[in-house]
């Protein structure tokens, strides 16, 4: 038995007596009596509802068009498909996200550029993506990593002086702001996702913004097979029977179904960021005093929107490295996961490109020391001091 493993099987009394998941979505009546309300409307798939929720989430953020989507992903894979990108283009992306950010510009035949991450929010590093550009540029994809907004000044300067499409993967980043600017309007197109366990959900589903016409059409056509603008009205008195297929698009429509919770939870929106912040901050408050975790990062002049609290673990300071805290972790009762394993590091990427830890020095050193706590609207604050009993007692018992 190694000394990681003897550590995490100290006999005590856990801090919960109940498990603490690591994140549960936020669903009130509201949200209930609008489903209700539309499973007896007759009409469920995309329609009506989900107009409304484009409207509203448009109106919140700032930008001219909003496009409901099935997920993020669609959301990036429509942006991405609607700008032309294709083979022989190139995508520059950072690895410290989910892999569907570079899934997307694969499948339609482009070369996903993997690039390093800032030391302090893991976003994508300006300078990383500065020495990426070649002449098979075409886009770049800052992802928002945990709700933090990306240095958007210098992305953009750097995307103007070689005229590269900016598509921003907010999954993370709704209600986020940079420099006082919502995330939404700064790229050429945003796309946010409503994944379960998202700060705003439909329980599956996503949504795509800008403020350019032209693009906006091209996108809104391509989410739903390809088919002529407003196809979904040809079942109601005010559409046809006939319909035009102007470009080989995807399934990617939103239902009225998921967007009737989008409606109330985007109008608790503000509310659950606030309610996110405050336990960020107790977060901050307990966990501050210990030598052994560097807490999360939030850069002056921006809204974080806290869909994650992410530790890093000083593993020097530490007799056990990361599995064994989360180990102990999950033996206190208390759920966690670990946002991301680096895609230099997933086996399609890293035999692809032939990537090794030493490509990418600041994301690989980060990924061996995170752990994401949990962090939800649902929770109260008891609920965060036992987290922050737990991780305490655990680095009481394991510090060197």
């Amino acid at each position: 038995m190694t000394i990681q493993t003897m550590a995490s099987s100290v006999n005590h009394a856990p801090v919960r007596g109940t498990f603490l998941p690591f994140n549960q979505p936020d669903i009130q009546q509201e949200e209930i009596d609008e489903v209700v309300d539309t499973l007896r409307s007759g009409w469920i798939t995309t329609g009506p509802k989900t107009k409304e929720f484009e409207r509203r989430f448009a109106e919140y953020i700032g930008a001219r068009h909003a496009i409901a989507v099935n997920s993020c992903t669609g959301g990036l894979h429509v942006a991405l498909a609607a700008a032309g990108i294709g083979p022989g283009d190139e995508v520059i992306v950072p690895t410290m996200t989910f892999c569907s950010t570079a899934n997307v510009a694969v499948l339609l035949g482009a070369t996903p550029v993997i690039v390093d991450v800032e030391p302090d929010t893991l976003n994508i590093a300006p300078r990383s993506l500065q020495a990426a550009i070649t002449s098979k540029t075409k886009a770049v994809i800052p992802v928002h990593l945990y709700g933090h907004p990306c240095d958007m000044d210098r992305i953009r300067q750097i995307a103007r002086a070689h005229r590269l499409l900016v598509i921003e993967d907010a999954a993370h980043a709704v209600a986020a702001e940079w420099c006082g600017q919502r995330i939404g309007i700064l790229g050429h197109a945003t796309a946010f996702s409503f994944y379960a366990i998202k700060n705003l959900t439909t329980a599956e589903g996503g949504m795509i913004t800008t403020n350019d016409d032209e693009y906006a059409a091209k996108m809104r056509v391509l989410t739903l097979h390809g088919i002529s603008h407003d196809a979904w009205k040809r079942y109601t008195s005010e559409g046809s029977w006939y319909y035009e297929v102007v470009a080989p698009g995807f399934k990617y429509n939103l239902t009225d179904l998921q967007s009737s919770l989008g409606l109330h939870q985007l109008a608790r929106l503000e509310a659950m960021t606030q309610r996110r912040s405050e336990l960020a901050a107790r977060y901050d408050a307990g966990l501050g005093g210990l030598a052994e975790i560097e807490l999360p990062a939030v850069r002056s002049g921006v809204r974080h929107a806290w869909h994650l609290y992410a530790i890093r673990l000083r593993l020097e300071r530490l007799k056990i490295n990361r599995a064994a805290f989360i180990e102990c972790l999950r033996s206190e009762g208390i759920g966690t996961s670990v946002h991301f394993i680096p895609l230099h590091r997933q086996p399609y990427y890293r035999d692809r490109f032939g990537f090794v830890p030493s490509d990418f020095p600041v994301a690989d050193a980060a990924y061996e020391r995170l752990i994401s706590l949990p962090l939800y609207t649902r929770m109260t604050e008891r609920d965060v001091d036992d987290v922050i009993e737990a991780v305490r007692r655990i680095v009481d018992r394991n510090r060197r």
